[in-house]
This record gives structure tokens, sequence and C-alpha cells, in this order.
């Protein structure tokens, strides 16, 4: 890696954060659902000084952008958003479908992959990656939400990742995938990769640029009972 990053997410039911700098990472990724704003900042500030840096010393900062629960997508995009006005660095937002795709590909070097994240409602999120550009995984369809009935493709060949192949498990075979329920949910480690291609060809942005994704309306995801 040629930038020395901050990456941290908490999209899904996951928080995940990882730090690279001069050559070294520092990583961490726990399940804790509805409590990620309590954890992330004192996380953050465990790992800076285990690392003994400080933010400035760093040449951005990286968040998982969406798709995800809108709450935890907030949190993302808020948190990289006062830690970027606080250090004035740039930031670069990352998929948590092509986090999860790029994963595969860095653990069993697999390039065809579809990630699904469960979006309730009877719907998932989903995307397409096949090929590399360098050592970066590529998407080959537009991230989307759909009904798994709707979806009127296959991929055979491809590897199956993410909470949508648990919450659908008939889309293993509509979709002639294999299923790999070792990678279920994003890990901001793997979007530390994307992020470093994105800075070195000057793709980052100001802090009060940065945007969320969330693919789904905000009026729909906040009708679930319970949920934000």
């Amino acid at each position: 890696m040629k930038n020395n990053l901050l990456a941290i997410d908490a999209s899904t039911e996951a928080l995940s954060i990882a730090l690279h700098y001069e050559g070294k990472f520092i990583r961490h990724f726990e399940v804790c659902p509805q409590q990620h704003s309590q954890k992330i900042l004192p996380l953050v500030e465990r790992i800076l000084r285990e690392a003994d840096i400080t933010l400035n010393e760093l040449d951005g900062i990286v968040f998982g952008r969406g798709p995800g629960s809108f709450t935890g997508v907030r949190i993302s995009t808020a948190v990289a958003q006062g830690l970027a006005y606080s250090s004035g660095l740039k930031l670069v937002g990352v998929s948590t479908l092509h986090a999860m795709a790029q994963q595969v590909w860095m653990e069993t070097g697999k390039d065809n992959v579809v990630s699904a994240i469960d979006a309730r409602m009877g719907e998932i999120y989903l995307c397409q990656y096949n090929g590399l550009n360098g050592r970066v995984i590529q998407a080959t369809s537009e991230e989307t939400v759909i009904k798994p009935e709707n979806i009127d493709f296959s991929v055979s060949g491809a590897v199956g990742v993410g909470t949508g192949w648990q919450a659908f498990p008939e889309l293993a075979s509509q979709l002639a995938c294999e299923e790999l329920d070792s990678i279920t949910l994003p890990d901001a480690y793997y979007m530390l990769f994307i992020a470093d291609d994105a800075f070195t060809k000057g793709l980052s942005v100001d802090a009060a640029e940065a945007q969320p994704q969330y693919v789904r309306d905000t009026v729909t995801w906040k009708k679930l009972p319970g949920r934000e």
C-alpha cells in the first residue's frame, strides 16, 4: 500500500476499524448491533495509540459508505467527516458490498463474486464483481436493492458472500453461485486496499463532500419497525 490510512465501518451489524501506517496494519472487527455509536471513537483512539501516531500523520480516512443499516451508514459517514474536519484529511467512501468482494479475492484468489446484504422487507442489496484492476476487484453491475424473485440473471461459477445468502437460501441455486458462508459482513481492513487505489488516483474528497450510499430510499427504510 502507498498511503497511510484509517478505515472505519459501522454500516452493518459489524463494527470494524483498520489502520495502515508505514507497512504495518492494526485492525479490529466485532459484531455488536446497536453499540456502534458508543464504541467507534474509543476504538479509533485506542488503535491510534497502539500505532503511536496522530490522525495528522495519515494521508487520509476511509469510511464504509453503505449500503447497510440507515443508522449505521450515517454513523460511518458522520464519524469520518468529524475526523476529517479535525485533521484536514481527505476522505474516500467504500462500498460495503465491494469490501466483501475484495475480501474474497484476497483470501481465495477468486474474482467472480456476487455480494448480497439482507436489506429487510424481503429485499437484498446486490452487486456483481468480476476481474481486477491492479490489486482491486471491479464491479460489473450497479449496486441495487431488489427482491430475490425479481433477479433475472444467473452467474454460474461465482462466489456469493454477505448476509443476503443466509436470509434467502434459495439465492445460491437461483443464481448458480457457490455461497462462501465465512464472509457475511464487511470488514474495514479490506476497504483499505480499495481506498488506497482511490487515493493514489486522486479520487478523495473533502469532508463536506463525503456522501453515504443508502441505495434504498430513506423514507422506505424508516418504515421498518424498530429500525432507522
